[in-house]
């Protein structure tokens, strides 16, 4: 019995239930038939089960829509046609809600993975983690931040910095907070800003992170700038016409010196003191033009001409400039490249110049000591970035000297001008990059030149 019209099919079930009906009455009642009564009886149950098994059908369709849509799942389909017009209504409603469904889903994936996207590719670091620690999200500019591929708690984070992870979990919404992290003879100064949100019923915080080591190094540098344009500015335009002056009178006291000692006057004597004295003022005045002169040059770097050059040639120019330093100390000297096609975008004269300050010192450094050595290493670091590192053995800096070594002025070496660490730095701004320290005293100390 296949009839596709549901009112039809209904009737006629029905229709062939009464018959079924009237025949067992008829068997149980006038016959005595019990077999073919029990089997009567038997068909009347089974057409009861498949008529409301019928019936229910668009129960268990709307249970199935139901379904679908409690679960995500709308690929289901109703197909079933010839029922009526109503059931058609039915079956039309229940695919245009399904339909209305899957689009609002693609359109809510197609969201995510956009912002999936602007996160992953922002450059400020993002973490948002749960009051546990427990981390949810942590983009590529974090990862690359933190040298992490994965982070599932925040408390992973204590091998690089106990104090960024107390920070991290104290910090409170609209707050910021700067962080000091010193990673493998690198300097981070990690800004940090928090806000809170509320996903699936649950806190997260979110904190940018960003390295402002770079910003903070170039306002530093230009507050030095400007004090010492104004101190050369001041002290040229006082010490020209001194050195000047003192240059004429002591020319004619000396020529009036000369006249008085042929005629023997008695005041040859205090001629005499006036000249050494003025003699004293010239010498003065010409060592502070050259002093002033000097640190002038902080201001006066040339703008850098950048090219693509070979590390290999770099190193081999400077390994033959220290050739004199190597023969005088006795040092071991030792030059590395990974790999060894490295290549630097960067002034090569300006870099050379750099390098040259950084040599000069290591060799100072291990002058007299035993077993002394000097390596001088190209390399990519963990970020990928290409590296430059000059490493001696000598006694090191100690740790309240680290942060002053760059600043104009300060200098640990009896006599040193305090110009080389701190022109060295400001070439490497000039190329976007830092320079760096770690130091262990009389293990080694190393000097980081970053690109």
């Amino acid at each position: 019995m296949v009839y596709k019209h549901f009112r039809l099919n209904c009737v006629i079930r029905v229709l062939f239930l009464a018959v079924t009906l009237c025949i067992f009455f008829y068997l149980l009642f006038q016959t005595t038939l019990y077999s073919a009564t029990f089997i009567a009886g038997i068909i009347i149950f089974y057409q009861l089960y498949a008529l409301i098994y019928y019936v229910e059908k668009t129960n268990r369709n709307l249970v199935r829509f139901l379904q679908s849509i409690k679960y995500g799942d709308f690929t289901q389909s109703y197909k079933e046609s010839g029922l009526g017009s109503s059931f058609d209504a039915l079956k039309n409603a229940f695919t245009e809600v399904s339909n209305a469904f899957r689009k609002t889903r693609g359109e809510k994936e197609e969201h995510y993975r956009y912002l999936q996207t602007v996160v992953q590719h922002v450059g400020i670091g993002l973490i948002a983690f749960k009051p546990n620690g427990d981390v949810e999200l942590i983009n590529t500019a974090a990862k690359r931040l933190l040298k992490v591929t994965r982070l599932k708690n925040i408390k992973s984070l204590e091998s690089l910095s106990k104090l960024l992870v107390n920070k991290l979990f104290q910090l409170k919404p609209r707050e910021n907070a700067l962080v000091k992290v010193e990673d493998n003879n690198e300097m981070l100064y990690l800004s940090l800003y928090a806000t809170e949100f509320k996903l699936r019923g649950e806190n997260f915080t979110l904190v940018s992170l960003q390295n402002i080591h770079r910003e903070l190094e170039e306002k530093e540098l230009e507050a030095w700038q400007k004090l010492i344009r104004v101190l050369t500015h001041e002290i040229m335009n006082s010490i020209t016409p001194i050195a000047s002056l003192t240059s004429t009178i002591n020319t004619m006291v000396g020529e009036y010196y000369e006249k008085e000692k042929t005629s023997k006057k008695p005041n040859s004597e205090t001629l005499s003191d006036i000249q050494q004295a003025l003699q004293t003022i010239q010498k003065r005045s010409h060592g502070l033009l050259h002093f002033v002169d000097a640190y002038r040059n902080l201001t006066l770097i040339p703008k850098p001409k950048f090219q693509i050059f070979p590390v290999n040639e770099l190193f081999s120019r400077a390994e033959q400039l220290m050739q004199s330093n190597i023969n005088e100390t006795g040092a071991s000297f030792e030059v590395c490249i990974e790999p060894e096609t490295l290549e630097l975008s960067a002034d090569p004269e300006l870099i050379e110049q750099v390098l040259i300050n950084l040599l000069l010192n290591a060799f100072q450094a291990v002058e007299g000591k035993q077993n002394a050595k000097i390596e001088l290493a190209a390399l990519l670091n963990e970020r990928g970035r290409t590296i430059i590192q000059v490493t001696d053995n000598g006694p090191g800096i100690s740790e309240e000297n680290l942060e002053k070594i760059f600043i104009p002025f300060f200098s640990t070496k009896e006599g040193g001008s305090g110009i080389g660490l701190s022109l060295s730095r400001q070439i490497m701004r000039l190329f976007k990059g830092g320079i760096g320290v770690y130091s262990e005293p009389d293990v080694k100390t190393v000097f980081t030149l970053r690109f």
